[in-house]
């Protein structure tokens, strides 16, 4: 298997990051997707929060993430009630990207279809985690989506799906991925997104910085 390698996102990989959307999010509505055009304002407004997964001998983009910087006391349930995705991303701008926030706020992570099961998600996780730690930063935070979802919904709610998942009676290919990765579940977000199947279910999660509190590094 060839090399992979976890970059910055540049100017370059920006039109190959727009493509991977609909292959990882078939389901998600074409505005809640990014364009090339917007990757390039995320890596204008946080070029160190942007990452890419590259393979080296091609520089094939196989996976991508982006976020931003948002400021909270705490992640708490009651005050992301009524949150929406298009709203969150500032249609897919970014703009409400605050440069003194103390969360990074991950809005998207795709690894392509044929790329899956080598760990590139984890190492794109882990990226977001070494900047969370040299930035000083709380944590993350995400609003995840719940795909597996689809397929239980007319058997239970998505709050039992959730806990059934964290129990590890169910896999996600989302979530459980997120749970591996040291995010823990603060609550779950109704209408967060417009992605019908899952009748736009998300599930709010942290990862807390075990190293905060420390001084930003910037």
């Amino acid at each position: 298997m060839s090399e992979i390698l976890i970059l910055n996102t540049q100017s370059e990989h920006v039109e190959q990051c727009a493509a991977l959307q609909p292959l990882c999010y078939p389901t998600l509505a074409v505005e809640e997707q990014f364009t090339a055009a917007q990757y390039a304002n995320h890596i204008r407004l946080f070029p160190e929060g942007q990452f890419v997964a590259v393979e080296a001998a091609t520089g094939r983009v196989v996976g991508s993430t982006a976020g931003f910087l948002a400021w909270y006391e705490r992640i708490d349930p009651a005050f992301f009630q009524g949150h929406r995705f298009i709203e969150v991303i500032a249609g897919g701008w970014l703009s409400h990207h605050n440069p003194l926030g103390n969360y990074y706020y991950g809005v998207d992570l795709c690894v392509h279809p044929n790329f899956r099961g080598r760990g590139i998600a984890r190492r794109l996780y882990d990226a977001r985690k070494r900047l969370c730690r040299r930035l000083g930063l709380r944590g993350q935070v995400i609003g995840g989506m719940i795909p597996g979802f689809a397929q239980y919904k007319h058997q239970m709610t998505a709050q039992e799906y959730v806990r059934r998942v964290v129990e590890g009676h169910i896999h996600d290919s989302t979530l459980t991925t997120q749970l591996r990765n040291g995010f823990m579940v603060r609550g779950l977000l109704e209408r967060y997104l417009n992605d019908p199947p899952t009748d736009g279910w998300a599930v709010l999660l942290e990862w807390p910085n075990p190293d905060w509190p420390t001084p930003r590094m910037d």
